[in-house]
């Protein structure tokens, strides 16, 4: 099996903390964001895991390595100065993902939902993970039917994981656009699977969330 790492976001609203790193290398619990998921993604049975990067994306390329110290095979797909943004990304590392059904996770999120609960062949073109709604983001999403993500309440939030088929992509010009309108797209014509994941999950998208994650996996850490 084949998943991405979403991590070539410039992080706007984490600065300063992004200005001399990438989002995903921010530390949370002793440890960078990606490495968390790096760990799990292994665990699940992983053996490619393509990384996308674009601003710092040296200090990725040398943090991972080939991959080897979480048992991986790492590819980087370089978006060079201009991030691509969510779809963009994993339209251009489509060729490293290869023809078959691939995992994606965002770089900027924390969660212990176990990759190996996801699909490996998704029902339709692909299958998402839906938490609960944050404080910031209390609208939602998606609303949750019968295993598939629908456009009607109560909305739950996307948690920035999923399976896809390549297809829901190739369609797309080469070139910057977001996830969420393909996305949209599936869920209208029922061909987007869903899970709600009632666990732990956090959106690490400003200073205070990464500071009350970090507490939080401390505390966790000493009970």
């Amino acid at each position: 099996m084949h998943a991405m790492i979403l991590a070539a976001g410039r992080g706007e609203r984490m600065r300063p903390l992004t200005d001399d790193r990438p989002k995903p290398m921010l530390c949370a619990g002793g440890r960078p964001l990606i490495d968390w998921h790096l760990t799990a993604l292994a665990r699940a049975g992983v053996t490619r895991v393509v990384v996308n990067v674009a601003w710092q994306g040296a200090r990725l390329r040398e943090y991972l390595g080939d991959g080897g110290a979480w048992g991986l095979e790492v590819t980087i797909s370089d978006e060079g100065d201009s991030a691509l943004e969510t779809g963009g990304g994993i339209r251009r590392a489509l060729p490293l993902l290869g023809e078959a059904p691939f995992w994606v996770v965002n770089g900027d999120v924390w969660t212990d939902f176990d990759p190996a609960m996801l699909p490996r062949e998704p029902a339709g073109d692909g299958h998402i993970v839906l938490v609960d709604n944050p404080g910031h983001h209390p609208e939602g999403d998606f609303g949750l039917r019968d295993g598939r993500a629908v456009e009607a309440p109560p909305r739950l939030t996307f948690a920035g994981i999923g399976t896809y088929r390549p297809g829901l992509f190739r369609g797309h010009d080469d070139g910057a656009f977001r996830l969420a309108p393909l996305l949209r797209n599936a869920s209208a014509a029922g061909r987007l699977g869903a899970t709600h994941h009632r666990g732990a999950w956090w959106d690490v998208g400003t200073p205070e969330r990464l500071k009350a994650l970090d507490e939080w996996l401390s505390r966790r850490r000493g009970a």
